[in-house]
C-alpha cells in the first residue's frame, strides 16, 4: 500500500465533473463577480492561453470559466479538465487522486474506488500558464448522444470537520435539510423528446425540494416530457447500491461535500433498424422486487416494421429506450471511453508532467460506445473534503440510503 504523508492525507474539492453550463435565454446575460461576461473576450482567452481548450458546456453546478476564478474546460483530446482550487483544497483533491490512482498500490479497497470515480490522468498545465494546474480528469457524458445529467450532493453535512463556525453557519443556512435528508440536488439538465431542448434546473432549484417534495423532485430528472424514463431510475439504483456497499465496508475515508454525478442517455435508442422497446424490462421488474438484475434481454422492433414507428411513437416513447446495448455483460462498470486505457496502456507524460493523449493523428479522441456496458453512469465526484479516519463515514452511508429509497419510490409509482 502506498504511503503517504500527514499532509497528503487531508483531501479537498468542490467543484463537479461533467456538470451543465446553464444558459441564459436569448438577449439575457450572466453576470460575474463585476458584471456581465463579455463572451468574445472569454474567447479570446481561451485560445491565446489554453491551447485550444474550451468551457465545459454540459456543467450544471460549480463553477463556470469564464465568471468564477476557476472553472471547467475540456481539452481537444475529449478530457475534462478541472483547475486546482486554491490551498489546500486543490492539493489535496491532487493527492487523493494520486492515491486513489497509484500504479504500484495494492490497496484493493482503493483500486475497487476507482470504479466509482472519473479516471484520472495526472495534472495538465498551459506553456503560458505553467504555473496554474487542471486535473486532467475521464468526461463521464463523452459516449452519451444527448446526455442527461443530474449532480447530488451526498452526506448530512456539507462542511468538514475543519470548517471555521462562519463556513458551518454558511453551508447549514444553504440547505437546513441537509442533516435529515442528507443528499441535495445541485443542478440537473433533462433532454426534452417532445421538443427537442434540455430542462435545466440549478442550486437554487434543489435547495427549495423539502421533506414533501424531494420525491418528485428527484423524479423531475428522469422525466424527458413525454414518459417516466423507469428503465434510467432501476439501472441508477443499481449503481448507487454498488457505491453504498462499498461505503458499507470501509472505515479508511469521510467525505464531505462530494457529490455523485448521474449522467445517462436521452436520445431515442435504435437498434438493428427498428426501435427497441421496454414494455417489460427485466431490470425494472427485479428492482420493484428488490432483485438487482442486468437486462440483456430487450426486445426489439424489426426493421420491416419500421412503418409502424409513428404509431409507436405515439403510444409512448418508452419503446425508444434501452438499457444496455446487445452484448454487454453483468458488470455495470463502463471502461473509460478513451482507448489508450482500454488497451491497457499507460499515455507518456511531457517534461513538465502534463500526459499528452493524442490519437494516431494528433487529434480528437472519441467515445467508443461499443465499449460501453449501459445508458447510465453514476459517479462520485468533488473531493475537496475528504479525510482519513477510522470509522465508518455513516453521513454519507446515510445520504445514500435515503437517495436509494427515494429512487425506488420513483422507480414503485
Amino acid at each position: 500500500m502506498v504511503k503517504m504523508s500527514t499532509q497528503h492525507q487531508i483531501m479537498d474539492s468542490s467543484l463537479s465533473l461533467g456538470r451543465l453550463e446553464i444558459k441564459s435565454g436569448a438577449g439575457s446575460q450572466e453576470h460575474g463577480l463585476s458584471g456581465p461576461i463579455n463572451e468574445k473576450d472569454v474567447q479570446v482567452g481561451l485560445k491565446t492561453h489554453l491551447n485550444g481548450c474550451v468551457p465545459l458546456s454540459h456543467q450544471v453546478a460549480g463553477h463556470k470559466y469564464g465568471r468564477d476564478k476557476a472553472g471547467m474546460l475540456q481539452h481537444p483530446d475529449g478530457t475534462v479538465l478541472k483547475q486546482l482550487q486554491p490551498p489546500p483544497r486543490g492539493q489535496r483533491e491532487m493527492q487523493f487522486y494520486r492515491k486513489v490512482y497509484a500504479e504500484d498500490s495494492d490497496d484493493l479497497l482503493l483500486l475497487d474506488l476507482q470504479h466509482y470515480l472519473p479516471k484520472y490522468y495526472g495534472t495538465w498545465s498551459s506553456p503560458e500558464a505553467p504555473t496554474v494546474l487542471y486535473l486532467k480528469l475521464e468526461d463521464v457524458t463523452c459516449k452519451f448522444n444527448k446526455p442527461c445529467i443530474m449532480d447530488v450532493k451526498i452526506g448530512q453535512r456539507s462542511y468538514d470537520p475543519f470548517a471555521s463556525k462562519e463556513k458551518k453557519e454558511q453551508q447549514i443556512q444553504k440547505y437546513p435539510l441537509m442533516e435529515e435528508i442528507g443528499f441535495l440536488v445541485q443542478g440537473m439538465r433533462i433532454y426534452q423528446v417532445t421538443s427537442d431542448r434540455y430542462d435545466t434546473h440549478d442550486q437554487y432549484y434543489g435547495r427549495r425540494l423539502g421533506k414533501d417534495t424531494i420525491k418528485d423532485g428527484v423524479a423531475k430528472f428522469f422525466r424527458n416530457g413525454k414518459i417516466l424514463r423507469k428503465d434510467a431510475v432501476a439501472s441508477s439504483i443499481q449503481k448507487v447500491q454498488k457505491i453504498l456497499q462499498w461505503f458499507e465496508g470501509q472505515s479508511q475515508l469521510h467525505f464531505y461535500a462530494s457529490s455523485l454525478l448521474f449522467v445517462y442517455e436521452g436520445a431515442p435508442q435504435l437498434d438493428g433498424g427498428g426501435l427497441v422497446g421496454n414494455a417489460t424490462l427485466p431490470a425494472v421488474a427485479a428492482l420493484k422486487e428488490g432483485i438487482p438484475e442486468c437486462n440483456n434481454n430487450i426486445g426489439e422492433v424489426g426493421s420491416r416494421e419500421n412503418g409502424h414507428v409513428a404509431a409507436a411513437l405515439d403510444q409512448g416513447l418508452s419503446n425508444m429506450y434501452v438499457l444496455h446495448q446487445r452484448g454487454c455483460g453483468r458488470d455495470h462498470r463502463v471502461d473509460v471511453c478513451l482507448p489508450w486505457t482500454c488497451a491497457g496502456q499507460a499515455p507518456p507524460e511531457q517534461p513538465n508532467g502534463n500526459s499528452t493523449r493524442p490519437d494516431a493523428d494528433g487529434g480528437r479522441l472519441e467515445c467508443d460506445s461499443a465499449k460501453s456496458c449501459g445508458e447510465v453512469e453514476v459517479r462520485m465526484i468533488d473531493f475537496a473534503h475528504v479525510f482519513p479516519s477510522t470509522t465508518r463515514d455513516d453521513g454519507y452511508i446515510f445520504g445514500l440510503k435515503n437517495l436509494l429509497s427515494t429512487l425506488q419510490q420513483i422507480l414503485n409509482e
